[in-house]
């Protein structure tokens, strides 16, 4: 099946609820959706195909629309990005519509050589921003968007309805309407983890955007928008987000325990004493939990501690590969405290500590506080004075 946003623009998109993993290491536990917008008109175009995974699913939405509109073909297809998970199926489209005309960036169609053993360049036309195209009343305009998140990227304006097709911008984790549907809490796992690095190329967009009379946000993953909240709520969690500014006041606490003893014991008794306190918090475990959640967590909080076990004369490898994704996702603009643990040679603080200041505009609380194996009750109030520091 497929939804109208408007009379005239229809999702033939499909949810994928078979999926558990995006891009093979982001949880998925409800889902994906991936979006593909027909324009109906004098000439009808698509905005962009979907995962090879579900394109069965997707041509029987795109057949069904199009009869329902009394069409017969589609005109144009509109490339706005050629990650796999868009264009998987636009060889099947080509296929099927031998007439259709695609219209896209240089780099994508360098792209399409790339994912393409077939040559389909001869019915590509190349834009660029300020280019348009005209289906009837309907009228597209091509906005660069590069590195939001790879560098061929654009979106496309609709004047006549007031639509953005925001490519993977504003995009979420999870099928459409499920149950434990949270725009923000998934977009911002989405944000941070995919697009986290280029708040700078996001920012640039935004500003591109303001300029816009805008009703509705089309973007590849997710819902349309806006859906529960005024459209000017997920513009400015964007412009937070991209300005890399905490979104809440609170404290990320993030660990890596080697035995589920002594660290965990250290972050479980600081979430006690944080919420004694009234302070927000997250509480991410690093050997058991989505580390990516601790991601979003570490960007959304203004403050976070590091709980980690040290592990030969280094730090436990799962905080080790988080602090590396922050490093690479530009972590930058909150304040960190560090907790060790060590049994005969305390070394992830000095671990910690070397990543720590090699991020922007970060403050690194003192006291650092070392346990030796197990949480013990003098420990505690060395716990509370660091509590006392960070806030």
């Amino acid at each position: 099946m497929y939804e109208e946003v408007t009379k005239t623009i229809l999702n033939v998109g499909v949810d994928d609820h078979e999926i558990t993993l995006f891009e093979n290491q982001y949880d998925l536990p409800d889902g994906m959706a991936y979006n593909s917008y027909l324009i109906v008109d004098d000439k009808v175009c698509l905005m962009d195909t979907v995962d090879a995974d579900v394109t069965d699913e997707w041509v029987s939405n795109i057949d069904k629309a199009l009869a329902d509109a009394g069409k017969d073909k589609i005109d144009y297809l509109v490339v706005q990005h050629m990650e796999p998970d868009h264009s998987g199926s636009i060889l099947t489209l080509v296929k099927k519509f031998s007439d259709i005309k695609i219209y896209t960036s240089v780099g994508a169609v360098n792209m399409m050589k790339q994912f393409f053993d077939e040559d389909i360049t001869d019915r590509v036309t190349t834009v660029k921003e300020g280019d348009t195209l005209e289906l009837g009343s309907h009228k597209l305009s091509f906005i660069a968007a590069p590195m939001v998140h790879w560098p061929e990227v654009m979106m496309t304006y609709e004047s006549s309805e007031k639509v953005l097709f925001a490519a993977d911008g504003f995009g979420k984790f999870g099928y459409k309407g499920a149950e434990a549907d949270d725009w923000a809490c998934e977009a911002r796992r989405y944000y941070f983890n995919i697009v986290g690095k280029y708040g700078a190329q996001v920012q640039a967009v935004l500003k591109k955007a303001e300029a816009l009379d805008i009703e509705h946000i089309c973007s590849l993953h997710g819902p349309v928008l806006p859906e529960n909240e005024p459209l000017e709520f997920y513009i400015n969690k964007y412009k937070t987000w991209s300005a890399y500014e905490p979104e809440d006041e609170g404290v990320a606490i993030v660990y890596a325990s080697i035995h589920d003893r002594g660290t965990k014991q250290a972050a479980e008794k600081l979430a006690e004493i944080l919420e004694e306190k009234g302070v927000k918090i997250g509480v991410t475990d690093l050997a058991n939990d989505d580390l990516h959640e601790g991601v979003e967590d570490a960007f959304r909080y203004d403050k976070m501690i590091l709980c980690a076990s040290s592990y030969d004369a280094d730090l436990f490898p799962p905080m080790t590969q988080f602090l590396n994704i922050l490093k690479i996702k530009a972590y930058q603009k909150r304040k960190v405290a560090l907790v060790e643990n060590g049994s005969w040679a305390p070394s992830a603080a000095r671990v910690m500590k070397s990543y720590v200041e090699g991020f922007k505009d970060v403050t690194l609380v003192e006291p650092v506080v070392t346990i030796r194996s197990t949480l013990k009750e003098a420990d505690v109030p060395k716990l509370e004075e660091l509590v006392g520091a960070i806030l």
